[in-house]
């Protein structure tokens, strides 16, 4: 019988927000196997279900001290609109089938921001909206098969990075180029599992 099930991760800072993902994906697997479940990260399985999500939860040191208020965060959303196509490059394969509008998501082709909305791609809190930007806004666009440290570099960039100094260009195309060579080289899924276990494994030592 079909579920849905949701975790989280964190706090944690950096590449460290990848290392938990990866090793809270393996646990689920991992405890999956022992009650002969499976696990699927797809965006969007069911037509009239609401998809998956990886909804990121993130905060800068001007955001956590509350220094600039509400406009920090509105110009920071004027950045992540304008390189709304870009991030969702790297947001996830088959996002597109998730990011309708409707089920709680926002639109896959225009970018939105507001204070308690679900339906946005980004929710400003309404506790960051009352205590005029002090707190964290959450990204709702990645979906559940991401790789967390691209999303999590790409966020970096967009929110943190000046423009002259981003490496986003370079982050598109290598992710692009890795993800064309692995769907035409002939990798079995197996082997493909087996690193990621081992990975995981390695990280969590």
């Amino acid at each position: 019988m079909p579920g849905q099930w949701e975790f989280q991760i964190g706090p944690a800072t950096g590449i460290e927000a990848g290392d938990h993902l990866w090793a809270a994906r393996y646990l689920l697997l991992k405890c999956a196997e022992e009650y002969n479940l499976s696990v699927s990260f797809e965006p969007k399985l069911f037509p009239d279900w609401n998809g998956s999500g990886c909804h990121t939860n993130f905060s800068t040191k001007i955001m956590r001290e509350g220094s600039q208020g509400m406009k920090y965060i509105d110009d920071m959303m004027s950045r992540f609109g304008a390189k709304h196509s870009l991030h969702l490059k790297l947001y996830g394969e088959g996002n597109d089938k998730r990011l309708t509008g409707q089920h709680e998501t926002s639109s896959f082709t225009q970018f939105s921001y507001g204070a308690g909305n679900r339906a946005a791609s980004f929710r400003i809190p309404s506790s960051t909206y009352a205590a005029k930007g002090k707190g964290y806004i959450e990204d709702r666009r990645p979906s559940s098969n991401i790789d967390p440290y691209v999303v999590t570099s790409i966020i970096l960039d967009t929110a943190c990075v000046d423009e002259i100094e981003s490496h986003a260009p370079e982050l598109v195309k290598h992710y692009s180029d890795w993800r064309q060579w692995n769907s035409t080289e002939d990798i079995p899924r197996e082997s493909q599992l087996k690193v990621a276990q081992q990975v995981s494994e390695i990280r969590m030592k």
